[in-house]
């Protein structure tokens, strides 16, 4: 798959250098070539440098890889090389407080599909830090990561499922990008929790077979929660 990367910092770095290793063909774009050359070479394999018009001309997905507010601008003006291309946004619209930056209004991905109408807008890999994604792979206690994916467009949903196994994940269907806002919402939550209260966010959530209340075989042995 050729994939062009909008930026060149941590995301960038983490995600592209996983999926150069799983063989795909990657464009390093930004505003600042040598930042860019440097992060390609760093790299190294498949990685090249080019400019941000270059790296979303070269891809057929391409990761917006930048701040909140700034992958709208760049978006808008690319959104004609942008028409027909799967648009990933990993981006997390959190500000001081950890507060939403959208709030009471349109998420990131949405704005982002708004600013590059005829691209094909998927909302994933914004719930962890980037170190998590340069895991090889991110598995905790034997099993591996699981990553929301958000976006209306099913070419676009295998394409970036592909991408989320490549990086040693699984997949999980999201919904339409309607619900990207959530996600951005629960990195805005569980940011907080892990930086603010030092918690464990996985903690807050109980077993699957537990999420929607004891099961009829636990009720009737007398363990439910309820009675």
């Amino acid at each position: 798959m050729r994939i062009g990367v909008l930026g060149t910092g941590n995301m960038a770095d983490a995600l592209a250098t996983q999926w150069v290793r799983a063989g795909h063909d990657v464009t390093i774009g930004g505003r600042d070539a040598h930042k860019a050359e440097r992060l390609a070479t760093r790299i190294g394999g498949s990685a090249k440098p080019g400019s941000l018009r270059a790296a979303a001309e070269f891809g057929q997905v391409v990761l917006a890889a930048l701040p909140f507010g700034a992958e709208v601008k760049v978006a808008r003006d690319l959104h004609a090389v942008l028409e027909g291309k799967v648009l990933l946004d990993c981006s997390n619209p959190v500000g001081p407080g950890f507060r939403l930056l959208t709030e009471g209004g349109p998420s990131a991905a949405q704005q982002l599909a708004a600013a590059a109408p005829g691209a094909h807008v998927v909302k994933a890999f914004n719930l962890c830090h980037e170190d998590v994604w340069r895991m090889r792979p991110p598995v905790f206690d034997g099993r591996p990561l699981a990553v929301p994916v958000c976006g209306d467009d099913e070419t676009a949903l295998v394409r970036v499922r592909e991408l989320v196994r490549d990086v040693g994940c699984e997949p999980v269907a999201g919904g339409g990008l309607e619900r990207a806002g959530l996600l951005e919402a629960t990195a805005a939550l569980f940011i907080a929790l892990w930086v603010v209260e030092g918690a464990d966010a996985q903690a807050i959530a109980p077993p699957l077979a537990y999420a929607a209340g004891p099961s009829h075989q636990e009720a009737e042995g007398g363990t439910a929660a309820f009675r």
